[in-house]
């Protein structure tokens, strides 16, 4: 990184800025560090939080309080906006010189569409909208992308590189997916918190210390999935092995998928989340 004193702030060249240390933000960056995927001098970032920024600063990356504080002297390869819906649009206006060019912005705000991006930046400004989760921050996420047509193919494997540095990576073809991305893969993991929270009562109220019940819940769950993703099998094979007829776990099935109890209020609350991710994109 290149650097010295320009008018009014800092004059930079690095491949990627980063809008927002929070803490997804800082799981990315932790990430594209820890992994050797971005030096620590190739990286920016424009937090305005003071605690936020120290932090930043801790794992080696540059740090400046507003983008008015920098003057940068190349185009970054990356400008990642790591904010929430509610302010994206006055912080995606503070790049807009890099706007037009050869620069990518990627966006990993919840609801907020290309058009609304588009509106700041132009239709020529190259694109790419991401749902990540919070697994990410220990390089367990799911990254969910979508591309506009600007967007080149050295961009696009420059940020899966990055991307999979928090976890798995997967490509949508249509942004009108994205809102179901959303209420699976980016509220997902608070539904498998909630049922951790609940199958750990249910081992407290059938007899279990509330502190071995907490494991056996947890291990459980991760073990589970653990198994599903190694043995790249259809989850419905996996329960069916462990399901002995007229068994234990048959018993407790047969209440679980009676009338297709959980099956339906799972599909309505993944529907709830999708509304609401809808009803965001209108607003921003």
């Amino acid at each position: 990184m290149l650097y010295g004193r320009g008018n009014g702030g800092f004059v930079m060249t690095v491949r990627v800025i980063l809008a927002g240390c929070g803490n997804m933000g800082y799981a990315m960056l932790a990430g594209w560090l820890k992994s050797d995927r971005l030096a620590p001098a190739e990286t920016l970032v424009v937090e305005p939080d003071a605690m936020l920024r120290r932090r930043a600063a801790e794992l080696g990356a540059a740090t400046v309080a507003r983008a008015e504080d920098l003057a940068v002297g190349l185009p970054p390869e990356l400008v990642v906006l790591a904010v929430k819906p509610q302010i994206i649009r006055e912080v995606t206006e503070s790049y807009v010189s890099f706007a037009g060019g050869p620069t990518t912005f990627l966006s990993i705000a919840a609801g907020t569409g290309i058009a609304t991006l588009e509106s700041i930046l132009g239709e020529a400004t190259p694109i790419v909208r991401c749902m990540p989760n919070t697994p990410a921050a220990i390089g367990k996420g799911m990254m969910v992308v979508y591309a506009t047509k600007r967007v080149s193919a050295a961009a696009k494997a420059f940020i899966t590189g990055l991307l999979e540095a928090s976890g798995e990576v997967a490509t949508i073809d249509s942004e009108a997916l994205m809102d179901a991305v959303t209420a699976v893969s980016g509220s997902g993991p608070a539904y498998v918190f909630y049922f951790i929270e609940c199958l750990t009562e249910a081992a407290v109220k059938a007899g279990l210390p509330v502190g071995t019940a907490k494991l056996l819940a947890m291990q459980t769950v991760f073990g589970a999935a653990s198994l599903a993703a190694d043995r790249q099998e259809d989850p419905a094979v996996l329960r069916r092995q462990v399901t002995s007829p007229n068994g234990t776990t048959a018993a407790a099935l047969d209440v679980l998928m009676d009338g297709d109890r959980l099956k339906m209020l799972l599909g309505e609350a993944v529907e709830a989340a999708r509304a609401r991710s809808l009803e965001l994109g209108r607003q921003s």
